[in-house]
């Protein structure tokens, strides 16, 4: 059954902002950069903002949530819960410490931050009474559904759900609006099937890692100038990213680099930046309806904004394709890019 559950217009791109707050993996972070870069974004229309309870351990919110004063009324603010957290009684309780950290009282989106399933699961605790008794697709998406009717949060999404698991999640709430999936030049898993039955189910898809956490924004030539904490996704060798790697898989380092390559070139011929590119390629797809990309300051995010004015003739985009399926034919149609490919936690 097709879902007529309307959002609101979202902004073609969005700012994600896992880096908000400062942590450990993308490392300190400037509040009034974070200020200035969310005004920007405000006073040009930008109205997505998408954080996480787990990123850098709340301090996203709180940043995401000091930059937003006096803003509300211009933002779409999307946060998520873990699926170990997501038992009626601590999902709630998550929901309440992540308004608390954003000073609100309501969220626009709340989402499954991964599926509920037992590698989902692991990845975010190590708690064996979790693992051994964790909580059930019904029971978390019911707790969502009371949390929309106190007004707690006005939409639920989901995000990195397969086809199988979204067909679980819809049987127990219709109302789901939204798939964040993993979506960029080099990781095109999506294609073939999710985005197709997303659209058929009237699902909006909201792209993550659309500069591929920075491989995409052309500041690392080869492989070896990523940061090893960086390099752990499929798309490395896991020696790359020996003690981080979880997937035991060869990578396609070859073929992601010769496709950042091309890139450089086309960026030159077209008078742009690798960024610019990348971000137009997403956006020439109308299956997403925004964008989420990383901007850590206004030089940043205007150089992001410049893209939704860019328009990639056909042959440029028909380029990209042919040189980036190499990396789909070496990755597969798996959107998990972190876990082994016949071990994913997408499905």
């Amino acid at each position: 059954m097709r879902n007529d559950n309307k959002l609101p217009k979202l902004s073609r791109i969005g700012i994600g902002c896992w880096a908000f707050g400062g942590g450990e993996y993308w490392g300190d972070q400037n509040q009034k950069d974070v200020d200035a870069v969310v005004r920007r974004a405000a006073e040009k229309g930008l109205n997505v903002f998408d954080t996480a309870r787990m990123y850098n351990n709340g301090a996203s919110e709180i940043s995401l949530g000091k930059a937003l004063k006096g803003l509300r009324d211009k933002a779409f603010v999307i946060s998520k819960v873990s699926p170990a957290k997501a038992y009626r009684k601590t999902l709630r309780e998550e929901c309440e410490i992540s308004l608390r950290n954003l000073g609100m009282d309501y969220l626009d989106m709340y989402m499954m931050h991964w599926p509920i399933n037992p590698l989902g699961i692991k990845h975010f605790t190590e708690d064996p009474e979790i693992i051994a008794r964790p909580p059930s697709t019904e029971e978390a998406f019911a707790a969502l559904e009371e949390l929309k009717k106190e007004g707690k949060i006005r939409h639920i999404g989901v995000s990195n759900y397969g086809i199988k698991q979204l067909k679980e999640a819809v049987s127990f709430c219709p109302g789901i609006v939204v798939n964040e999936m993993p979506y960029n030049i080099i990781s095109r898993a999506i294609e073939a099937e999710i985005m197709p039955y997303c659209v058929e189910q009237g699902i909006e898809i909201i792209s993550s890692m659309t500069l591929q956490q920075g491989v995409l924004a052309g500041i690392y030539k080869t492989a070896d100038d990523v940061p090893l904490h960086q390099a752990h996704s499929r798309h490395f060798s896991q020696e790359r990213g020996k003690g981080v790697s979880r997937h035991h898989e060869a990578g396609a380092e070859k073929e992601v680099f010769q496709t950042v390559a091309l890139l450089r070139e086309l960026s030159a011929e077209l008078g742009v930046s690798v960024a610019q590119l990348s971000v137009a390629w997403v956006l020439t797809n109308p299956r997403i309806a925004c964008a989420l990309i990383g901007s850590r300051s206004e030089k940043e995010l205007d150089d992001n904004i410049r893209a939704m004015e860019l328009k990639l003739p056909a042959g440029v985009v028909e380029k990209i394709n042919r040189a980036s399926s190499g990396v789909l034919e070496k990755l597969g149609n798996n959107p998990d890019y972190y876990q082994n490919s016949k071990e994913s936690r997408i499905y």
